[in-house]
């Protein structure tokens, strides 16, 4: 596989059945502490000169990518009704969108929805939308794109084009922010909700082709790229990042380091991310909100 990460892994059952749009869950509550949101903050690579996510003596303050978290349960949901293949299932694109700052306890509530199923000839493309309100109001909202392989060509309509906010051709950029992630990173953060076996069991990753073992979780990334926007283009201020979109291109190992580069486009930073000194990025189409 050279896109994506693989997000769950299941039977096969049938093929998917596009008549499922606009599909809704039930409300799923995720009651969570402060426990919760510094095992997330440890599990995205914070460190001790990010105190504030990590000491519930300073709060704690929660990363925005922690709106990822409510939604794992209610998005598996809607992916397990598709009649897809989840052993072929990769994750393309992720979106989230912080209306309020998430406050570091409380009860979630979370609706999810099928927001689209596309055709891609050799893959078929599902969006899944998700709104979490904690006391009856919003405070963040997610999209996930997840692409399940060789379940193309079954007629339905291709995706919607996206335009991106882009870097002009030899632009400087913004800045350039290196960390490695840990050999333990993937077995640390998959504690936050993605207990999929790829990003632990050697033997798993084998069998599924990847013979250099357990790959990190792409949303694991995700949460690296936020950090680094957060240090260096919002003042170390979290909540300055109003959203934050990123495709997802290839695998990363853990303990490969990640370089995130930033370009300054108008309110937006626009991301490209390199794993283990390779050329190509791990993450692209990559750009964050700023207010």
């Amino acid at each position: 596989m050279t896109r994506g990460t693989v997000l769950g892994i299941g039977p096969r059952t049938m093929s998917l059945d596009p008549s499922l749009v606009g599909l809704r869950t039930d409300a799923r509550e995720l009651e969570y502490d402060f426990r919760t949101v510094v095992l997330y903050a440890l599990g995205i690579g914070a460190k001790r000169d990010e105190l504030d996510f990590l000491y519930e003596g300073r709060g704690p303050k929660v990363f925005p990518t922690f709106a990822v978290v409510p939604a794992y349960a209610p998005v598996l949901e809607l992916l397990g009704k598709t009649g897809g293949d989840l052993a072929s299932l990769v994750h393309g694109a992720q979106t989230i969108t912080i209306e309020r700052p998430i406050p570091p306890s409380g009860k979630f509530e979370t609706v999810a929805t099928i927001g689209g199923i596309y055709d891609m000839k050799r893959l078929a493309q599902v969006v899944c939308k998700t709104e979490s309100s904690i006391g009856g109001s919003v405070v963040c909202r997610t999209e996930w794109q997840l692409l399940f392989r060789g379940e193309g060509g079954f007629g339905g309509p291709p995706p919607p084009k996206a335009q991106a906010p882009r870097a002009e051709d030899g632009q400087a950029p913004a800045f350039s922010f290196e960390e490695r992630t840990t050999e333990e990173q993937a077995l640390l953060y998959r504690l936050s909700g993605d207990l999929n076996p790829l990003h632990a069991d050697p033997e798993f990753a084998r069998a599924v082709g990847f013979e250099q073992g357990p790959i990190l979780h792409g949303l694991a990334t995700y949460g690296f790229i936020a950090r680094a926007v957060i240090k260096n283009a919002c003042g170390g201020n979290a909540s300055r990042l109003k959203s934050l979109t990123a495709q997802f291109r290839k695998p990363v190992w853990p303990g490969e380091s990640l370089r995130t580069v930033g370009f300054t486009v108008g309110h937006h930073v626009v991301v490209k991310a390199y794993a283990g000194g390779r050329d190509d990025a791990v993450v692209t189409g990559c750009y964050a909100q700023i207010v």
